[in-house]
């Protein structure tokens, strides 16, 4: 399991290169892999993502404050993903992302959960989010579940106040 954070400028170490940051994880789930062979698995997933070395010359020695927040966003999910996760937690993913960005990233998220055969456990506020990427959705309020459900049956006939109130909010 791993996480993908809310605001990707913040959970990405701004002393830390990109090489230190995406291949942080191997280090610790794969300690017998060399230098090369981390380096090589750092830039496989930073191309996944959508980063590469020939968009960004020297991609593996650049620092986060050098990406918009779209690909700070997409760092972030290569962090998460170079430890061959099953299940990844994606905390408001899309939020601190303009509309266009956001979209991109949620089509980057379908497509690598296609490819991986990925879990998503999705926390959001946002029901286009919700509409784009669930297929089961809790409605919490106060940490209590309020309903649950698949989504079109939640979001389309909502029974408890709440969700009607947060499906009205996003429309």
């Amino acid at each position: 399991m791993q996480v993908v954070f809310q605001d990707p400028f913040s959970s990405l170490s701004p002393r830390m290169t990109v090489e230190e940051i995406v291949g942080e994880g191997l280090l610790v789930h794969e300690p017998a892999l060399d230098i090369q062979g981390r380096q090589q698995r750092v830039l496989a997933a930073l191309s996944e993502v959508g980063l590469d070395e020939a968009q960004f010359g020297n991609i593996l020695s650049r620092y986060p404050h050098e990406f918009s927040g779209g690909q700070r966003q997409r760092l972030a999910i290569a962090r998460a993903l170079i430890v061959q996760p099953r299940l990844l937690v994606l905390d408001e993913p899309t939020s601190a992302l303009d509309v266009t960005i956001q979209k991109q990233v949620l089509l980057l998220l379908q497509q690598l959960q296609r490819d991986h055969a990925l879990s998503y456990l999705l926390i959001t506020h946002d029901v286009d989010v919700i509409r784009a990427m669930a297929h089961e959705v809790l409605v919490l309020k106060d940490g209590e579940i309020v309903e649950a459900g698949p989504v079109r049956q939640v979001l389309d006939a909502p029974v408890h106040p709440y969700t009607r109130s947060l499906v009205a909010a996003g429309a």
